[in-house]
């Protein structure tokens, strides 16, 4: 136990997370969160643009899918890592990864240097969220820890209300590069702000050992994901290895999510396979709403950006709704009733796209709408896949159903977009829309995903 914890255990209740003992690290740490939720906000903002000035729209979808499938890598290496020897030394190393990778993103001479940078990003990005939440355990007493998580949440929100318009109003004035390259200082920032609270913490005892499998595992599924989207977009031979890696990934998750996850068994299996399809689903779609309302509808970043906004703001009312309704609904028609709504409003995006491609001249707004539908229903159901795994752990198991519930939603998402990008290079090659192909191919993800939430159930 570090001296901060054992000190605020007696004062926790007159001191808050912003008094003066406690105010640097609140700030540093909210910091943090808050730059890994921007940079995936704003990047979907302005990925159209630096696809366009790379020549890089063959790998529009795998600069999404790569830091989704590298962050689950960091998820498990910081966490076993913490476990072993204590987060100071994770923490430090994934935000040089974090910010090695935005320097590479905001440098690049090309898509594929890009994506390698975009790699790191999602590294550093993912082993930092896990390494902070460490950090919590060790430096607030148990009295604040729920107000610092709370901030987590506000940290995830605003770059959701303020990040898209914000990314656009940089690219416009600056260059999209710096969207990337300016949260750099900023880390070291939030580093600086840390660093007392990191020194003040004891050396870290003897920890638990996670099995190393589990890490292999993980970086298995990240390769896979990379190599189902590189060999994908290509035609011919390419096509035999894009299978292979697609089982591969399939393999490395039944290693990673509970039994029968994979199939949709009834009960916590069916509750992570729903968390995974909502995340494959929304994620996929919210990927190329920017880019097909600049294609298609001709709208500028900022304007296209909005859609990202109100989708945040109607996340967030959603998930107060379903926080307010309590008991009054089960967890499971609780995942029902958002999984419907998501497929609702993907189908409607999907027809859209579908209309406007064959020459009808619909309003933007339909589109946006539909979008934004669809993040409603994320807000609703998204929250209870996380108390429904809960209310069905218990001590022995908590932590690493809490872990697959992570893992779903990263790698389903990864693989979601992983697979979209194949779609959208078939598409473009058979002289198909390739933005009809991509959203028919979430549409069926939002099917699956209602079916598999009516099987929540214990």
């Amino acid at each position: 136990m570090s001296s901060a914890t054992s000190s605020g255990a007696t004062n926790g209740r007159r001191d808050g997370i912003l008094s003066p003992a406690y105010l640097a690290t609140t700030v540093g740490m909210f910091g943090l969160i808050g730059f890994v939720a921007f940079e995936a906000m704003a990047v979907t903002t302005v990925m159209p643009s630096v696809a366009r000035d790379l020549d890089g729209f063959r790998l529009y979808a795998l600069s999404f899918a790569a830091p989704l499938a590298s962050g689950v890598v960091g998820m498990v290496g910081a966490g076993m890592w913490s476990d072993r020897a204590g987060p100071r030394a994770p923490l430090l190393i994934s935000m040089v990864l974090f910010s090695l990778g935005l320097l590479t993103c905001g440098t690049t001479p090309s898509m594929e240097v890009l994506i390698a940078g975009r790699v790191l990003q999602g590294l550093g990005g993912g082993a930092l969220v896990v390494a902070l939440y460490v950090v919590v355990g060790l430096v607030y007493p148990s009295l604040l820890q729920p107000a610092i998580f709370a901030s987590f949440a506000a940290a995830w929100v605003l770059p959701a209300l303020f990040g898209p318009g914000l990314a656009a109003v940089v690219a416009s004035a600056f260059g999209w590069r710096w969207v990337f390259t300016g949260t750099i200082l900023l880390v070291l920032v939030a580093l600086m702000l840390i660093a007392p609270a990191l020194r003040r913490m004891k050396p870290h005892p003897q920890g638990t050992t996670t099995p190393l499998s589990r890490l292999g595992w993980a970086c298995v599924a990240a390769v896979g994901v990379l190599a189902l989207a590189l060999l994908g977009a290509d035609s011919g031979l390419a096509w035999g290895g894009a299978v292979g890696a697609l089982l591969l990934v399939f393999l490395a998750l039944a290693r990673l999510l509970p039994a029968g996850t994979l199939i949709g068994g009834r009960g916590l299996p069916a509750v992570v396979a729903t968390r995974g399809l909502l995340s494959a689903g929304f994620f996929c779609a919210e990927a190329h709403i920017v880019f097909v309302l600049q294609d298609r509808w001709d709208l500028s970043v900022g304007q296209a950006g909005v859609a990202l906004t109100l989708v945040g703001l109607v996340w967030a009312l959603s998930s107060q709704v379903q926080s307010r309704l309590g008991t009054r609904i089960t967890h499971e028609r609780a995942m029902h009733a958002g999984t419907t709504v998501v497929l609702v409003g993907i189908v409607t995006l999907f027809v859209a796209v579908a209309f406007q491609v064959a020459g009808s001249e619909l309003s933007p707004v339909l589109p946006i709408a539909a979008y934004v539908l669809a993040g409603a229903g994320m807000g609703f159901a998204y929250p209870r896949t996380s108390v429904a795994m809960l209310a069905e752990s218990t001590d022995r198991d908590r932590g690493l159903n809490s872990s697959a519930l992570s893992v779903a939603d990263s790698l389903g998402a990864a693989l979601a977009l992983s697979v979209a990008g194949v779609a959208f290079a078939a598409a473009e090659r058979g002289g198909i829309d390739p933005f009809l192909a991509v959203y028919a191919f979430t549409c069926a993800i939002a099917v699956l995903g209602v079916l598999i939430a009516s099987r929540t159930r214990p």
